[in-house]
């Protein structure tokens, strides 16, 4: 014991003789022991801002605040992944994953989402696939422990299926997903996130209170066909024009607020089968994203969060 109370000085003496372009490291909170200092978080943001650039809109403490649990969240998931896998394992499907992850931020190759990170004084390339690889295993766990209790209607959807046309809509969705905040009213929790739309914008306020792994990317979810869409989810939003956003949608204990960032029609020519395994994969992710934000809850209660 008296070794380890050493070596926990230590490494806070190492920390504090380092010093940033504006102040000194400090440590910000622990949890179980993991030390989160300011410059933890100082990178954290610098990353998120480049998922989400409208974080730039958020005041400097609404945008710490982001970054903390962000951080707090990968320290949950990460402890829990290394109780079944091994992140120093080099896979091929996590550098697809990569590759796929800063092509969709506009970077053509590598080396500039490398520059850029640079640039911003954020994470190694080395620090971000391990980001990926907690993410992926935590989504294997998630998968192995509840695939087994999704529930599929696949006989309503081959119904849809055979009832569709030539054209199909797409829309290009961003999403708020939240659970009932048991220091709140649902009214009270609702009247909070609205009212934050109004002031930072949809995006931003993705990013402070959705739950879903698309919180990051400030809730943007990217083109859902119309076909891979719930009926409870389309007559909401063919209620509201580009620009807007639904109503609240209850899935169990679950909520969801959507946004339509733009929509597009285009023919099409139908293939049943593969369209029915989309729209039972899209169902399936959701279901199963329902499960890991419980699942999530759950474990996190075991977990000693102290606030410096």
């Amino acid at each position: 014991m008296i070794k380890k109370n050493y070596l926990f000085i230590f490494l806070v003496m190492i920390l504090c003789t380092h010093v940033t372009a504006k102040n000194s490291i400090f440590i910000v909170t622990t949890i179980n022991g993991n030390i989160i200092t300011n410059f933890d978080i100082e990178k954290e943001v610098s990353y998120l801002k480049i998922l989400n650039p409208q974080l730039e809109k958020l005041d400097e403490k609404k945008i710490f605040n982001v970054a903390k649990n962000s951080i707090l969240n990968e320290v949950i998931k990460k402890n829990e992944v290394k109780k079944f896998f091994k992140l120093d394992k080099d896979i091929e499907m996590i550098n697809k994953m990569y590759s796929d992850l800063y092509i969709s931020l506009g970077f053509s190759n590598n080396l500039e989402f490398e520059n850029i990170l640079i640039k911003n004084n954020s994470y190694t390339t080395s620090e971000i696939i391990e980001k990926i690889k907690v993410e992926f295993f935590w989504s294997r766990i998630i998968f192995e422990k509840f695939n087994n209790q999704v529930r599929i209607n696949e006989k309503e959807l081959t119904q849809k299926v055979e009832n569709i046309d030539n054209y199909k809509d797409e829309y290009l969705l961003s999403e708020i997903f939240f659970n009932k905040d048991v220091s709140l009213s649902l009214e009270d929790q609702i009247n909070k996130i609205t009212n934050s739309i109004d002031q930072v914008g949809f995006n931003n306020t993705a990013s402070i209170f959705s739950k879903s792994e698309s919180a990051n990317f400030g809730g943007k979810i990217g083109w859902v066909e119309e076909n891979s869409l719930s009926k409870k989810i389309i007559d909401e939003i063919k209620k509201i024009k580009i620009g807007e956003y639904t109503s609240v949608i209850q899935f169990g204990n679950n909520f969801l607020i959507l946004k339509v960032e733009d929509k597009k029609t285009k023919k099409i020519n139908i293939n049943n089968n593969q369209l029915l395994t989309k729209m039972i994969e899209f169902e399936k992710n959701k279901q199963l994203n329902q499960f890991s934000n419980i699942y999530f809850n759950k474990i996190k209660i075991n977990y000693e969060i102290n606030e410096k």
